[in-house]
């Protein structure tokens, strides 16, 4: 058993360059049992290149990969992929097309030659948690592309895996199809009790199905929180302007705020930058419109747009050359052209530092 204070999986200090590309930047972090876990980030992040090296795919130039497997702490690095407690989903599902749903899921599990009986039992236990029970027998063209992932997640987690990772594993689904399967995954992850680390870029996928995620960029590690954190509480600009819609002030954080060059100070106490060169952060919710000379600062409508239980309005703020988004539940209350102004909360602006 893992211990309630030991991750299932600790990385420390991974580095990888591929040529004259860092593609892993001493990268250090921890995954806890049982924890569904994001990596998330734009492509080239080296999101996919840690999941390999997790996955024994890939060897760091440097660092250490250690696995609780049970009976400890045990080096990853140092075992053979077919050695290692992971199994890794490929995005592409990788199914045989001339073999039965219940074959496909048994190929694995057969090559470590348990009983047939337990085989048997094994694989319709797993058919039946992915929902897949009454289509053993079908083969994978007669299946949905979300009937398809469910073969595939159920062939990973048939061997029961200390650490199942899966490689961008909703992208060749539609819309809609994405939308369920999070929730899916979601449930699978609780049921079957195994941990699960995914790699995605995009940000709805892994706000909606991860309790920790991992933010990437350019080969490091920017932040680790809950998906509420991170929206809430962004680290740095990277990381606000990754995760969902941000309006940034660039400024100097003073006492009190954010002081712009034309000396409008704009209240803020979130965040934790230092005195100096900094930006301040609203979310688009976080934004109150207001009469012309009633807010803080004053803008013009640029648009607005009506996505049915809410709008979002743009407009331009003087002396800026951003536009400003809010935030409003119902119908749109202004239209292009309007003049008005806007306030916030000082402890919803959040501070940050610039990048250099």
């Amino acid at each position: 058993m893992t211990a309630p204070d030991q991750p299932l999986l600790h990385v420390e200090g991974v580095s990888k360059r591929f040529g004259s590309t860092i593609a892993l930047d001493d990268v250090s972090l921890d995954i806890r049992s049982n924890e569904f876990f994001a990596l998330l980030g734009p492509s080239g992040c080296g999101k996919t290149t840690l999941l390999r090296a997790i996955a024994g795919f890939t060897e760091p130039d440097i660092g250490a990969i250690m696995i609780d497997t049970g009976a400890g702490m045990t080096d990853l690095l140092a075992l053979p992929p077919n050695r290692r407690p992971v199994n890794l989903m490929f995005q592409s599902y990788a199914l045989f097309p001339h073999m039965s749903v219940e074959r496909n899921v048994a190929y694995g599990l057969e090559r470590e030659k348990p009983p047939r009986n337990e085989i048997r039992t094994r694989v319709a236990e797993v058919l039946g948690t992915v929902g897949l029970a009454d289509r053993a027998n079908s083969r994978p063209a007669q299946l949905s592309g979300g009937q398809r992932q469910r073969v595939a997640l159920a062939r990973a987690i048939v061997k029961r895996p200390r650490l199942l990772l899966l490689d961008e594993p909703l992208s060749a689904l539609d819309r809609k199809v994405r939308a369920e399967m999070q929730l899916e995954l979601k449930r699978l992850q609780h049921e079957v009790g195994i941990t699960f680390v995914v790699v995605t870029h995009d940000q709805e996928e892994a706000m909606s199905m991860a309790d920790r995620i991992a933010v990437m960029h350019e080969g490091q590690v920017q932040q680790i929180a809950a998906p509420i954190d991170l929206y809430a509480s962004p680290a740095n600009a990277f990381v606000a302007d990754f995760i969902g819609t941000s309006t940034m002030f660039r400024g100097t954080i003073v006492p009190g705020g954010l002081r712009r060059a034309d000396g409008t100070l704009l209240p803020a106490t979130g965040g934790s930058a230092s005195a100096g060169p900094g930006l301040l952060m609203l979310r688009p919710e976080d934004i109150d419109p207001v009469p012309r000379g009633a807010g803080i600062l004053e803008g013009v409508v640029i648009e607005s747009h009506f996505f049915g239980g809410s709008t979002t309005t743009h407009l331009r703020v003087t002396g800026s050359d951003d536009l400003v988004s809010i935030a409003q539940p119902g119908a749109p209350r202004h239209v292009a052209g309007d003049a008005i102004g806007i306030r916030w909360s000082p402890e919803r602006g959040v501070l940050l530092p610039v990048e250099h």
